[in-house]
């Protein structure tokens, strides 16, 4: 059997893709200058993806994201199952640190921020759930440094959590610890992230209740007593 995709399924893809945080709201102009098909191609998928409720027109003429995504995104979400385990776990980290709580996978070389808790007073950055990510300096993107590509120079239990400052704002910190489901493999991150000013004097009660939440996500999932004890115990002690 080919491998061949359809080029007109690939190029309505292309097509929901060009809708982002801060555009989310497109014109035919604003989709032509993204893509590198002709306006009338453009036009055609948008009928298609409007007829199927995956794009809605505006009275202004321009584009957004339809109902039929946010559908998907919840069947997907709810099919994974992962995020009555996770959310839960992300909830008590941000209410216990008053800063945002993440969950970070692996997706295709990448890391995929796959839930993401914030509350609800407060000045917090603005990185959504969904948002993928390279493998960078970041707390979070040593921890895929050492359990995605074996960098083991980035990071071990005795240097738990992971930490970074100003990599992307001068203002925001980020702490970051490994998670490991069945057999004691590695499945993802767990990060807190907060305005530096905020956070920094009180680090140390930050990265016990992040190794503490860590642990406890860890055993949910299937990890061992004995490697918890190994990644997290001395900490929890």
């Amino acid at each position: 059997m080919s491998n061949d995709g359809v080029t007109a399924v690939e190029r309505a893809m292309a097509v929901l893709d060009c809708f982002k945080l801060g555009a989310d709201r497109l014109s035919l102009a604003d989709l032509s200058a993204r893509l590198p098909l002709h306006k009338t191609t453009i036009f055609r998928l948008l009928n298609s993806l409007v007829r199927t409720r995956y794009v809605v027109r505006h009275d202004d003429g321009r584009y957004a994201l339809g109902p039929r995504v946010l559908y998907l995104g919840r069947v997907y979400e709810r099919s994974f199952r992962l995020g009555d385990v996770v959310v839960p776990q992300l909830k008590a980290l941000s209410k216990e640190s008053g800063e945002t709580a993440s969950y970070y996978v692996p997706s295709e070389g990448q890391r995929l921020c796959l839930f993401r808790l914030q509350p609800t007073e407060g000045v917090h950055d603005q990185l959504v759930a969904g948002s993928l990510l390279d493998i960078d300096d970041s707390a979070t993107g040593q921890i895929f440094h050492v359990w995605v590509r074996g960098d083991r120079r980035m990071a071990t239990p005795d240097e738990l959590p992971t930490h970074s400052s100003g990599l992307y704002s001068p203002f925001t910190t980020s702490w970051a610890v490994p998670v490991f489901g069945d057999q004691d493999q590695f499945v993802g991150a767990l990060t807190l992230t907060g305005l530096a000013p905020r956070v920094e004097p009180e680090a140390g009660r930050h990265k016990a209740t992040l190794m503490k939440h860590g642990r406890t996500l860890s055993a949910a999932l299937g990890a061992s007593e004995s490697w918890c004890d190994t990644i997290y115990g001395r900490h929890g002690d």
